[in-house]
């Protein structure tokens, strides 16, 4: 079922005892406003060994922990630098802008105002570095509002592998049954449902071309935060 006028998707007329108790975000394309900046680095970065960008790259590392990119990077371009130079390198070229330049997706502050004066806990399951997902935290002001920050590199599978996610609930100690995810992409969506955990896709303009995939795969759809607490549908989990 699906109401129109403000875009979220509800559960198709499930019923549930679950309650509420945690919110784990995704962080890149979810909380921040970051996708707009990884095209431009992968072009910059390949260019330095005269390798032009593939048309297809994202979709094949879409979900991959930042390790697991260094690895398919290293054996699909035959790169001579060893897994650690890469991805010191992509920590440098992208650090600045995690710290300066990324932005907040609108509403997403309100969001962790209204979970943390609701006792609801916050974790992050990213599939970027932790220098990086560090780097935004800190510039944004946000360490105060998370109980767990864990990266794909944390756990032995990135992305549609649930670990990051069930890592996740772990820490908090909370059921994945009791846990709302917030993903932008389609394998973050599969990963948080196979963890079985309930998913909400966010609206992203890089991922746009997906929205009826993302729609049919997560159990709500949201176009922006604020919409989830004006509309109550926070309170109805």
């Amino acid at each position: 079922m699906r109401n129109e006028e403000n875009g979220i998707a509800e559960p198709g007329g499930r019923e549930t005892d679950e309650m509420l108790e945690a919110v784990i975000f995704d962080l890149d394309g979810s909380m921040a406003d970051s996708m707009w900046m990884w095209r431009a680095i992968d072009i910059e970065y390949l260019g330095r060994f005269g390798i032009a960008l593939p048309e297809n790259l994202q979709s094949c590392i879409e979900g991959m922990s930042f390790s697991e990119t260094a690895v398919y990077f290293k054996e699909r371009f035959a790169l001579e630098d060893g897994l650690d130079t890469i991805k010191a390198d992509w920590n440098r070229m992208a650090y600045d802008k995690y710290a300066r330049e990324v932005p907040l997706k609108d509403g997403v502050r309100e969001l962790l105002d209204y979970c943390r004066g609701n006792g609801v806990k916050l974790g992050i399951a990213t599939s970027n570095s932790r220098e990086l997902a560090e780097s935004f935290i800190n510039a944004q002001g946000l360490g105060r509002y998370f109980d767990c920050i864990m990266t794909g590199c944390d756990v032995s599978k990135g992305k549609p592998a649930p670990d990051v996610y069930l890592a996740v609930a772990e820490a908090l100690d909370v059921a994945p049954a009791n846990c709302l995810v917030f993903e932008d992409i389609i394998p973050g969506i599969q990963a948080g449902k196979a963890a079985g955990m309930r998913v909400c896709a966010v609206y992203d303009k890089y991922s746009e071309h997906q929205d009826e995939e993302k729609k049919r795969l997560s159990d709500y759809y949201t176009y922006e935060f604020k919409e989830l607490i004006d509309d109550g549908i926070l309170a109805g989990l």
